[in-house]
C-alpha cells in the first residue's frame, strides 16, 4: 500500500467532509447507537466547515494532515501546536491498513520537533484500543454532548515522546 501523508489543502475539504461523515456512520456505529452517530456525523457532509478549519488552522498553529492512496483520501488528522490531537479518521474501507499509524507517526514527529512532552486526545470508544497500542494511557473517561446526545469517550495522553 503506497500511502502519502501531506499537509491538507483547502481543496481537500470535500473529501475530508465525506470521509468524516462516512467513517462515523460506518465504523463508529459499532460502539455507539444510531441516533448518537447521526448526531456526531451531522445532517450531511459539510465541506465548508472543513475548509474553514483548514484555513483557520493555518493562522492558529493547527495543522490538518491527509493520507492519500493513489490520489484517494483514505484518512486525515488535525494537530494543534500545544500537543492536542483533535481528530484522526480513517476511511471505513481502509480500516486496519496502517493509515492511522502513518498519520499518528507524522503528528508524533511534529510533537518531537516542537519539543513537546505530551500529546493528548479525546478518543472514542472505537479509537481507544488503537491509542492504547500506540502507548497512550487513559487519563479519564468522560461524557460529552453533541447535538443533544451524550457520548462516552476517553481523555488519553502519551508523554515522553
Amino acid at each position: 500500500m503506497n500511502v502519502e501523508v501531506r499537509d491538507a489543502e483547502t481543496g481537500d475539504a470535500p473529501a475530508i467532509a465525506q470521509l468524516f461523515y462516512n467513517t462515523i456512520l460506518n465504523v463508529n456505529v459499532g460502539d455507539y447507537t444510531v441516533p448518537q452517530v447521526e448526531a456526531w456525523a451531522g445532517p450531511a457532509p459539510d465541506p465548508g466547515m472543513w475548509k474553514r478549519r483548514i484555513i483557520s488552522g493555518e493562522n492558529n498553529a493547527k495543522w490538518t494532515f491527509v493520507a492519500l492512496e493513489d490520489g484517494q483520501m483514505v484518512g486525515f488528522a488535525e494537530f494543534e501546536g500545544h500537543g492536542h490531537l483533535d481528530t484522526l479518521y480513517v476511511h471505513h474501507e481502509f480500516q486496519g491498513h496502517g493509515i492511522a499509524s502513518r498519520l499518528l507517526d507524522r503528528i508524533e514527529a511534529e510533537t518531537r520537533r516542537r519539543e513537546l512532552e505530551r500529546l493528548y486526545t479525546e478518543a472514542s470508544i472505537t479509537a481507544e484500543p488503537f491509542f492504547r497500542r500506540r502507548d497512550f494511557s487513559v487519563v479519564r473517561p468522560q461524557l460529552v454532548e453533541v447535538r443533544g446526545h451524550t457520548f462516552r469517550n476517553f481523555v488519553m495522553e502519551k508523554v515522553s515522546l
